[in-house]
């Protein structure tokens, strides 16, 4: 009878949570793999859900929504890095696209075209589309991910369930460095990058909403939303605080 209990408390979570799993998917859903859709990731987040309210302790001090959250992001990130169509050179295309990119934006006062990035890179049209969309992948990355992205889980879980009754000194100094460091590699950013930036982290709108904000495309968004994400990481590896 237990088990049965256990079984029914587990359905009811799951569905009291699912509307929760399918925003975190509507999140994530910019520059997927081929053959991936927004079910998928519904479905990838569900298993992260399943696993958040069968591990989730309430004596931690934790809001289960805030683990929960850690739990279906990781699990959705997990499946894409598993089924990753992006070769190991895909980062160095990237960089090279870029700054093309910037170079050409000085040159020409205006966003240059596909055509005049193949011409100045001497590679094909294709291979420059082919390269966008390698830029549209990264977006699975999220800020938070490039900044502060962990290999321990357990570290992350641990940082957000400290007693804040009794403040470590050191933490303070190096979250406090972070945020420095954060904002210099923002500000290093095109004001394009941080405008888009801003709309998506900090004021929570969607891809259709900072498209009519910007007067284009949800596709050009999606491609403006991951080059800044990338000049981002670029910037942390200036800074020296990423390799």
């Amino acid at each position: 009878m237990k088990c049965y209990k256990q079984f029914n408390e587990r359905e009811e979570m799951i569905l009291k949570y699912l509307p929760y799993v399918k925003y975190i998917a509507s999140r994530m859903i910019m520059g997927l793999p081929p053959g991936v859709e927004f079910d998928d990731l519904v479905s990838y987040g569900i298993i992260g859900l399943i696993d958040a309210i069968e591990k989730f302790d309430t004596s931690k001090g934790i809001k289960f929504e805030t683990y929960a959250t850690l739990r279906i992001k990781g699990a959705i990130i997990d499946e894409l890095r598993k089924i990753s169509w992006m070769p190991k050179s895909a980062f160095s295309k990237l960089t090279q696209l870029n700054v093309a990119r910037e170079k050409l934006e000085v040159t020409l006062n205006r966003e240059p075209s596909e055509q005049e990035l193949a011409e100045y890179l001497g590679i094909t049209v294709e291979d420059v589309r082919l390269t966008e969309s390698y830029i549209n992948y990264l977006s699975v990355v999220s800020l938070e991910d490039i900044f502060f992205k962990s290999d321990d889980e357990d570290i992350q879980v641990k940082n957000m369930i400290e007693n804040e009754n009794s403040p470590q000194p050191e933490k303070i100094i190096e979250e406090e460095e972070k945020i420095f460091i954060l904002k210099k590699a923002i500000d290093m950013l095109h004001e394009k990058d941080k405008l888009v930036l801003q709309l998506y982290y900090f004021e929570k709108l969607t891809l259709k909403e900072i498209g009519k904000v910007l007067e284009i495309t949800e596709s050009r968004v999606s491609q403006l939303h991951s080059r800044a994400i990338l000049r981002l990481r670029e910037n942390l590896k200036k800074l020296n605080y990423i390799d």
